[in-house]
């Protein structure tokens, strides 16, 4: 069952957490890790996110 959209208050912070199913990896190495940050970084500045300083993977 897909969930529902997401409560959105325009210039409030959200929390957002990327995980595997049942917490399993989801990065088979560095490099993946690395294509995951410059795409998220990328889509950061696209749409003017800021990630601050609590980033962890």
């Amino acid at each position: 069952m897909a969930r529902l959209p997401r409560f959105d208050i325009p210039g409030q912070p959200q929390h957002v957490i990327q995980r595997g199913n049942n917490r399993s990896v989801i990065f088979a190495g560095e490099e993946d890790c690395q294509f995951y940050l410059s795409k998220l970084g990328a889509a950061c500045e696209q749409f003017q996110w800021k990630s601050g300083d609590s980033l962890w993977l």
